[in-house]
């Protein structure tokens, strides 16, 4: 996109007749316009103005001299003198296109955007199949903030010229601004195939192609790009984000150092570093280059918040809250940061409930802020007819959240077949055998994870989902700030969290009698639906795994075992278990956990048993495994121990349907009484102390008869089996009938109020209109 235009003349010059001094007038200036254009072209301004001023000399009244003038003006970066020559051009010939559009750009110069687009639109109106006139105007909508009437004007630009490359990379630009990512990768790839070495293009696709999950393509694109340029950083340090998603780590870590090698004080490179070590299990290194981050850039938020999730997950969670407040101290309203403090908060036995209360509804309040909420919906208020439903979750797949809910649909789609219609937003990119099972069970699946909040909602809207269910709470990858736009007249929260979510659009929390006792209510901001028998119903393993014989018969000693997260073995865990050890003597504790694979935490660990007086020669200390591995591993276990106040869910399952009892303590609140939901509908109630000194008198009693022991291992599969805990159909239909109870409630409520044409229900007989 250039000026316009350098006039060359094809009208007869030669004089004749009356008027020819005028016309010789014209002629010579005429012929210096054309040589100007050609001393322009050969990049000599200063000789081309000299042109365009003496045709202005000789005949003032010719338009095309005054613009050319103005275009060297204009090149020169003197915009405001430009605008001036592109005016007198207009006054002398008003219809003058390419004086509009030069106009609009002197104006654009000026950052008047809005006087720029009135010239560009003078142009088009002119000449309609302007086309740099259309993406200029595209560019001057953009520059106000209108970026759908620029998206519009750079469309009818490729309708007059479609091969107009840097169009296309506008567009797709522009569309990606816009959150409108399927369509802007087709523009950019379009731009790309036109101008393969355009590298600021190819960039942005590539960078697009890996936050939209398409990482082989994401790879091909920033491995081009980091190849022609070896020293820039963005581009290996991008090229090393897609390696990592890939699960390539040894090549995300080389380009990571590379790019520490030429920028070594680059703080995003060190984080990142950080995170690669962290997925490698260097849990150490990867803290290091968080540290070493965050001295580099020590107010930058998002640094002190990924220090605070690794000291977590690490099994340091006060020195990770530090690192979470520093962070919201630094970014008070950013929800990822809110988030983890909640979540890392209830590791943190000194932080009451009322105060995590009091933080959830921080974060309630600043995504209330950020949203603009429906309050009206054309979903037809008829209590018995099928309800759409949806499931928000980046955890539909190998994780707990699958592992629960994989069963439950299953059961739901062939109990409740015709009554519900299932519509999964999934917001993870990466695909697994559990997630393609759970994706089959559901009726439609969207991919959710490069959205918008705002988009999202608009898209749900745009399904008519009636009860929108969130699966994550503040957990990893959540899209809470989604549901404070109110896109569902019903939203419940369910499965993936334990506590509340703070956010007051969401309507009810689905708990059970067991785990949330009712004076604990006033902690939560959405109104507590009880399930009859239990909130959790876990799928059994489709792996075979035959539970072998108690192993204390013959290894003559007691094996103790948790397979929780090192994160929820605080110092007093340790110090009530290291009880539990001096109560049974020669017992021993196995634990497995994915921090163990690294030397350094297991030296942590027997350290920090050591000081409670447990030896070495007592721990069993194993890393992480394949889940059939994992699972086999609780033959070598007698007895389960249950942490506090952050209480096995997925564990405690998994250890019942391998036959090992798990010992819990009752706690008072949701979290803390998890393990006795699971317990007591799994028919153990003996194995639910009720302080801490229980806790180990009961260890100890269920240590000493191994009889019983062995002989509830033998039976536990099938008890459990046979319990609410696995019972996919039983509980369905509980499941069920809370949301069918959810949906009248909210149509009794409908009947009272006054109600738009528009959302009405649709006479009868006529469907819906199909997703």
């Amino acid at each position: 996109m250039g000026l316009f235009d350098r006039f060359r003349s094809t009208r007869d010059t030669h004089p004749t007749g009356e008027g020819s001094n005028i016309e010789d007038a014209t002629t010579s200036a005429l012929r210096l316009i054309e040589e100007g254009n050609a001393i322009e072209e050969a990049g000599r301004l200063d000789d081309a103005m000299s042109c365009y001023e003496t045709a202005i000399r000789v005949a003032p009244g010719l338009a095309r001299a005054h613009m050319n003038r103005g275009n060297i003006l204009l090149a020169r970066g003197n915009a405001e003198e430009a605008l001036i020559a592109y005016q007198k051009a207009l006054e002398l010939e008003p219809d003058y296109a390419a004086a509009h559009y030069n106009a609009g750009n002197a104006q654009a110069s000026l950052n008047d955007h809005e006087a720029a687009c009135a010239a560009y639109e003078k142009a088009i109106l002119l000449k309609p199949d302007f086309a740099d006139a259309h993406v200029a105007l595209g560019n001057a909508l953009e520059d106000t903030g209108r970026r759908d009437e620029a998206a519009a004007s750079y469309r009818r630009a490729l309708e007059i010229s479609p091969d107009y490359a840097e169009v296309h990379a506008n567009l797709g630009k522009t569309l990606l601004a816009l959150g409108h990512q399927d369509k802007a990768m087709a523009s950019l790839q379009r731009a790309v195939d036109f101008m393969p070495d355009d590298m600021e293009t190819l960039f942005v696709l590539g960078v697009t192609q890996k936050s939209r999950g398409e990482l082989e393509a994401a790879r091909s694109s920033l491995s081009k790009l980091e190849a022609s340029s070896p020293e820039n950083v963005d581009y290996k340090i991008h090229l090393g984000d897609t390696f990592l998603e890939l699960g390539q780590l040894d090549e995300a870590i080389a380009c990571y150092q590379r790019a520490i090698e030429i920028v070594p004080d680059h703080a995003v490179a060190h984080n990142n570093l950080g995170n690669a070590y962290f997925n490698l299990g260097q849990f150490a290194e990867a803290v290091a280059s968080y540290r070493r981050a965050i001295e580099l850039q020590p107010d930058s938020s998002y640094l002190h918040g990924n220090l605070g999730a690794i000291l977590k997950d690490i099994g340091q969670p006060l020195e990770g809250l530090k690192s979470i407040r520093r962070s919201l101290e630094l970014a008070p309203e950013d929800t990822s940061v809110r988030s983890n403090l909640l979540f890392v908060g209830h590791s943190i036995e000194d932080l009451s409930q009322a105060e995590l209360f009091e933080e959830a509804r921080i974060f309630g309040a600043v995504v209330a802020r950020r949203a603009t909420p429906e309050t009206s919906w054309n979903n037809p208020p008829l209590a018995d007819r099928r309800l759409r439903i949806g499931l928000v979750s980046a955890d539909l797949c190998f994780h707990p959240v699958g592992f629960f809910i994989e069963g439950v649909l299953r059961a739901l789609t062939a109990r409740a077949k015709g009554n519900l219609e299932f519509f999964a937003y999934m917001n993870y990119f990466r695909t697994d055998p559990v997630s393609e099972r759970i994706k089959a069970l559901c009726d439609h699946w969207r991919e959710v994870f490069a959205r918008s909040d705002e988009e999202t909602a608009r898209l749900i809207r745009s399904d008519e989902i009636d009860i929108l269910i969130d699966l994550s709470g503040h957990t990893a990858k959540n899209r809470l700030p989604l549901f404070a736009w109110k896109p569902a007249p019903v939203q419940v929260s369910w499965l993936g969290y334990f506590d509340t979510t703070g956010v007051a659009a969401i309507d009810y929390l689905i708990a059970d009698p067991w785990t949330l006792p009712e004076s604990e209510e006033v902690y939560f901001t959405e109104t507590i639906w009880r399930l009859p028998d239990t909130r959790l119903c876990f799928t059994p393993p489709d792996i075979d795994v035959t539970i072998r014989p108690l192993p204390a018969l013959t290894e003559r000693q007691i094996t103790f075992g948790c397979f929780n997260s090192l994160h929820k073995v605080s110092d007093a865990v340790v110090a009530l278990w290291a009880r539990v050890l001096a109560a049974v003597p020669d017992s021993r504790l196995f634990l497995k956990a994915r921090q163990l694979y690294q030397p350094a935490a297991r030296e942590a660990v027997i350290e920090q048993f050591g000081r409670h007086g447990v030896p070495q020669a007592r721990l069993i200390l194993e890393g992480p495994s394949i889940r059939a591995n994992y699972l086999a591993a609780y033959n070598r276990v007698d007895i389960g121990l249950d942490p506090f106040p952050y209480t096995g869910g997925t564990t405690t399952a998994e250890a019942l349907w391998m036959g090992v009892p798990v010992l819990t303590l009752s706690g008072q609140h949701f979290l803390p009484r998890q393990g006795v939901g699971l317990l007591m509908n799994a028919g153990l109630p003996e194995w639910v102390a009720s302080d801490p000194d229980d806790y180990v008198a009961r260890a100890a009693a269920h240590a000493g008869d191994l009889e019983k022991l062995a002989g509830l291992r033998a039976r536990l599969r099938e008890q459990v089996l046979a319990s609410p805990v696995f019972d996919a159909p039983r509980f369905a239909m509980h499941f069920e009938a809370a949301l069918r109870g959810m949906w009248e409630k909210w149509c009794s409520q409908q009947e009272s109020r006054p109600r738009s044409a528009e959302s009405l229900p649709p006479a009868a007989g006529i469907p819906r209109e199909p997703s």
